[in-house]
């Protein structure tokens, strides 16, 4: 798992990890990224489907009840295929500008 601190969240990438691995990490250390907002990278991976997406979901509520964002990062699978409490984008971009947007929600006290 490498993870990259940015100004306002920190990018978390699986790198060889298998992803059943890697969400585990993620759930057991997440005491470590709370605070923060999270961009998952999951970019490279070319082969996913919904079940290893939706691993994610325990992780991306918690975090959420924190009220800080949790972005994953990849390109593979429609957004129409996903619970709308897990944010998946295809780009880093939009995961950078879609935690803007939450940040400026929470602002608004919304």
């Amino acid at each position: 798992m490498k993870r990259t601190e940015k100004k306002n969240y920190i990018l978390i990438s699986a790198e060889n990890a298998e992803l059943t691995d890697f969400t585990s990490q993620l759930t057991k250390h997440h005491q470590d990224f709370e605070s923060s907002n999270i961009i998952v990278d999951l970019s490279k991976h070319k082969d996913l489907e919904n079940q290893q997406l939706l691993a994610f979901l325990e992780v991306s509520n918690l975090h959420r009840e924190s009220n800080k964002s949790f972005v994953i990062v990849n390109d593979v699978l429609g957004i129409d295929e996903l619970p709308e409490e897990l944010v998946v984008v295809p780009t880093l971009q939009e995961a950078e500008d879609m935690i803007q947007m939450d940040e400026i929600q929470r602002d608004l006290g919304f």
